[in-house]
């Protein structure tokens, strides 16, 4: 039997077998009452797990929009849910209140999520998922049955339509070859305003060889929903497996999704499970080069690589595909992208794996212009970023969020990002055909928005800040500090490129005011009285900007506005406070507050991290990239500045014996903190 072969049956009937193991997140006692799921994906399509044996929740296709939710603004599509299936046994269909011993597991290792449960005393049922890191559009599901009696078993493979998609056909084909039958089950569909086509497609692989395969029975349920099924006879104590492929393109990918998702999964069927386990093996052992391990804590190491594991599912290299603030997760915040994304996720990412990281500038530069006709419409030069963006970057906020016209601290976050990605590479090239005509319009657009009042009074007025429950105020401490970067930014990137900079950039840098009151404390904004805050504001200027360097005004800012912060607020700001108290040299202080930045938002049964303490979103995304910060460039040291990526003296909690960052960087350092 291949390496792979035996490598799949371990995984199938050998989970759970170590509760402690780093690599895996284990999720028994399953409430479907309370259940939030845990995602497989590859950058593009995300499948969501579900309570209910052999099922998904939903299937999330990157990079493709419509109009069908709330605020009348674009949603990122739910497309056809081409992996479910249904299992009769003895020609009784199997669901949740007739399995026993159910339980889900997910190898992070592996990017694996195995169910399995018994039916009684008939049978064990195993399936293991992938959303195969090599093929984007493709996923692959192994079935495993081994007979405890004699039974006949019947094995469905399902596409549904969620209600959203309309005008939905569906197909069912077989395609004969001398030596294989390529069974092809089919669904077509529009988004809800007819502006994509949707294709779903899937097939099953046998391992029986040609004329050895069971009979395929196609059967049409409904408009939304058909399947392709089989009968087989098992003898107690045989054990019966066999995958299915399962392809997802819109025309958002392919002018011609329909053929394109049948020859995908034609193509998957035809590589064959082997070959297919063998290479999203290899993809995600590249993908692991890039990993953190706390000696003396595998909670902690597991902790940690469930964040890394859902940044490096939800990113992918050599895309123009950004992040949302959940991912691929589901539904969350409409698909859109923020500020999340290059102040919270992008940094480890960049520290970690910046091939991913350059994809998410790549979003951003191929709506460079839409930026640019977003600050002309409101009365600005240089180029204005939406808040919330999604296919073509005009601005996507739902209108009664007054964060879309007024937060503009995301422009400068997205200049910030596209500096440090020129830091840690050094690659000029990029930096000439990407990263400037970026900095340079980001640089124009503040220049333009300061309101020109006298020296040291280049104000900012009229914005919403990092803490979004101060709306409309002036000079916020973030807004103005970040605007200050990047400005200065821009006139390096110039200035290494061999252009002459525009002058005024660093002089409006230098009478931008960062307020304070009276003893010093930086003041949030021109009228912030010392009401609780959402999240992190004036405590970003000492990390990442690095604006606030002085020990005494770092912990001056951290002492006054610790105690501000909302509890239930959103998980990544509290990473922030981690980070400082961390570079303080308080590191048990810094150890509390890093637990308390996700340990209080796990939600049952894997510890999938909601937003905020007590929430029941999908997958926060955002607050994993501010939990990785904090191990990365808290407890870490690592620090990205114009020698690239360094590190500076730290401190380990108590507990942890040794922290071991890999893979850091273009080239591939390790790093450790003992």
């Amino acid at each position: 039997m291949k390496y792979f072969s035996v490598f799949i049956l371990f995984i199938l009937f050998n989970y759970g077998t170590d509760a402690q193991s780093p690599w895996q997140v284990e999720a028994k006692n399953i409430d479907p009452n309370n259940y939030f799921g845990v995602t497989l994906a590859n950058g593009v399509v995300g499948i969501i797990s579900s309570p209910e044996p052999l099922k998904v929740k939903d299937v999330v296709l990157n990079g493709a929009y419509d109009y069908y939710q709330r605020g009348r603004v674009s949603n990122i599509l739910k497309t056809f849910n081409h992996v479910n299936m249904n299992l009769d046994v003895d020609g009784q269909r199997i669901n949740a209140k007739d399995i026993q011993n159910y339980q889900q597991v997910l190898d992070m290792k592996q990017a694996a999520l195995t169910s399995s449960f018994d039916v009684g005393n008939k049978a064990k049922v195993s399936s293991t998922m992938m959303s195969l890191r090599h093929l984007p559009y493709t996923a692959l599901t192994i079935i495993e049955i081994k007979a405890t009696k004699d039974i006949t078993i019947t094995p469905m493979s399902v596409i549904e339509a969620p209600n959203h998609l309309m005008d939905v056909h569906n197909f069912y084909a077989e395609i004969d070859r001398p030596h294989v039958t390529i069974p092809l089950l089919t669904s077509v569909g529009s988004s809800p305003s007819g502006r994509l086509k949707v294709a779903a497609s899937n097939s099953f692989i046998f391992e029986e060889g040609h004329g050895k395969e069971p009979k395929i029975i196609h059967e049409d349920w409904d408009y939304n929903m058909h399947l392709a099924k089989f009968n087989k006879k098992l003898k107690a104590g045989e054990t019966y497996r066999f995958s299915v492929v399962s392809s997802t393109v819109s025309s958002a990918q392919y002018e011609d999704p329909h053929n394109e998702a049948e020859r995908l999964t034609i193509f998957a069927m035809l590589e064959g499970r082997e070959r297919l386990l063998k290479r999203h093996h290899d993809a995600w052992i590249e993908i692991w080069k890039g990993d953190i391990e706390v000696t003396g804590d595998p909670t902690i190491t597991r902790d940690i690589r469930f964040a890394l594991y859902h940044l490096y599912s939800f990113a992918r290299a050599e895309t123009s595909f950004s992040l949302s603030p959940m991912g691929l997760s589901g539904l969350g915040y409409n698909g859109h992208v923020f500020w999340d994304t290059e102040l919270w996720m992008y940094p480890p990412l960049l520290m970690l794996q910046p091939d991913m990281a350059k994809s998410l500038l790549e979003y951003r530069f191929e709506r460079l212009e839409a930026a640019k006709k977003n600050a002309f419409s409101h009365g600005y030069k240089g180029a204005m970023f939406p808040w919330e963006s999604s296919a073509n970057g005009d601005e996507d906020t739902p209108v009664w969020a007054l964060t879309g016209p007024f937060q503009h601290h995301i422009t400068g976050c997205v200049g910030w990002a596209f500096w440090k990605y020129y830091e840690v590479t050094g690659d000029k090239e990029w930096l000439r055909n990407r990263g400037w005509p970026v900095l340079k319009e980001v640089a124009t657009f503040w220049a333009s928005r300061v309101e020109r009042n006298g020296p040291g009074r280049y104000d900012i007025n009229n914005v919403i800040g990092a803490n979004e429950w101060e709306e409309n105020i002036d000079n916020n401490a973030f807004t103005n500090g970040m605007a200050k970067t990047v400005l200065r930014y821009a006139t390096q990137a110039a200035l290494d490129l061999g252009i002459k900079p525009d002058s005024d950039w660093n002089h409006v840098a230098d009478n931008i005011p960062i307020l304070t009151f009276p003893d010093g404390t930086t003041r949030e904004n021109a009228t912030y009285s010392g009401v609780t805050i959402k999240q992190a504001d004036v405590n970003l200027l000492a990390y990442p900007l690095d604006i606030i360097t002085d020990e005494k005004a770092i912990k001056r800012d951290l002492e006054y506005y610790t105690p501000r912060y909302a509890k239930d607020g959103p998980a990544m700001g509290f990473a922030i406070l981690g980070v400082l108290y961390n570079r303080l040299g308080e590191s048990d202080k810094a150890a509390e507050i890093f637990a308390n930045c996700y340990k209080p938002n796990e939600v049952p049964p894997f510890g999938v991290v909601s937003e905020c303490a007590g929430g029941t979103n999908p997958y926060f995304a955002t607050g994993a990239g501010g939990m990785l910060q904090a191990v990365l460039s808290g407890f870490g040291g690592l620090h990205i500045g114009q020698g690239g990526i360094t590190q500076k003296l730290s401190k380990l909690p108590k507990s942890w014996t040794e922290l071991v960052i890999k893979g850091v960087g273009i080239d591939k350092k390790t790093y450790s903190v003992k």
